[in-house]
């Protein structure tokens, strides 16, 4: 039975007369207030716990429905009345009130951008969300450091660090915090299991590969030596030698001031210090990216164990603990004498 019919009986019920004029009349009413015309959209939101009755009365008020009345009767008839959803919109006073309720029990909402690079931590993201206007900080840092969390999500570790995939998002405002770490944690098992079709078939464990990833992600920003930096970790762990980078140390440091002392390399309370620790820390410390994880699982074919830093974003290699002696007193403590 169609709205018009339904709203026609319901008149009649209570004995209106010349209710095909009232017909006539509530179609009218549902008619764009500009029809026909190239008229700009303008925001409008649909608050949390906003009730039918406010949401009409708003709609009216802003231009861009005819008759608030009118427009409650017809959401009632087609049992929409409890659906709107939460959020920001853009609508135009060129669409009809149906058309205007069905986007907004839709939820076409709209989505604002957010730009998840590699290599940044769970903190750091909260941050960029918070700045958007996505999701208060605290709030998702909460979903996304509890430890019940990576066995809800499907993934593994002592929280999703390291699981918030970096790429561009698009969200909603509102969006519970939950829904924002589901989607970022989604995407990352889609790569994870486009680069790892049979987990059996790995030496390592998903944690294990995801925490090294992330380690070589913060140890270069050179794409061409991820697989080398890999390689070097993947033959310390094979040699029974800590990994000793300082990423990792800098993870565990709370409240670090940029400043990595040696008193933090000799810390064995950090659990994250590779430096004390032998193989990998407890879970990753930041998000890698796709190519961050193919490295690890495909690494270069490499017999280097050592590597320092040449200052301009790049690294040499090395074999041997002489070789590496040199190399550090050439491109570091030189370096610091200047």
């Amino acid at each position: 039975m169609s709205t018009l019919i339904k709203i026609f009986l319901a008149l009649l019920a209570i004995g209106l007369l010349g209710a095909g004029a009232l017909v006539y009349w509530f179609q009218s009413e549902l008619e764009p207030v500009a029809p026909g015309k190239d008229v700009a959209t303008q925001p409008f939101r649909v608050e949390p716990g906003a009730t039918l009755r406010r949401v009409a009365a708003d709609l009216e008020a802003k231009g861009l429905i005819q008759n608030a009345n009118v427009a409650r009767w017809f959401a009632k008839a087609e049992e929409i009345s409890s659906g709107l959803k939460v959020g920001d919109y853009e609508l135009s006073a060129s669409q009809s009130t149906p058309d205007i309720l069905t986007a907004l029990v839709e939820g076409r909402v709209n989505t604002y951008p957010v730009v998840i690079p590699e290599g940044i931590r769970a903190t750091q993201i909260a941050d960029r969300l918070e700045a958007a206007g996505l999701a208060d900080r605290e709030a998702f840092l909460e979903v996304v450091l509890d430890p019940g969390a990576p066995a809800r999500f499907g993934v593994q570790g002592p929280n999703l660090e390291g699981y918030l995939f970096p790429d561009t998002y698009r969200f909603a405002r509102g969006l519970p915090p939950g829904r924002i770490a589901e989607t970022m944690v989604s995407e990352f098992k889609q790569v994870f299991g486009e680069l790892v079709p049979d987990p059996a078939k790995q030496d390592l464990s998903m944690q294990e590969i995801t925490t090294l990833a992330s380690i070589v992600e913060k140890e270069t920003g050179a794409a061409h030596e991820r697989p080398l930096i890999a390689a070097v970790f993947l033959n310390r762990m094979r040699r029974r030698m800590r990994l000793e980078t300082d990423p990792t140390v800098i993870y565990g440091i709370e409240n670090f001031d940029g400043n990595l002392r040696r008193k933090h390399l000799e810390d064995e309370s950090n659990r994250y210090n590779t430096y004390r620790i032998r193989g990998l820390p407890p879970g990753p410390i930041a998000s890698p990216g796709k190519e961050a994880l193919r490295a690890v699982l495909d690494p270069a074919d490499s017999p280097y164990i050592f590597f320092v830093s040449k200052n301009d974003g790049t690294h040499i290699f090395s074999t041997t603990y002489a070789e590496h002696e040199a190399n550090v007193d050439r491109y570091q403590r030189r370096l610091r004498k200047k």
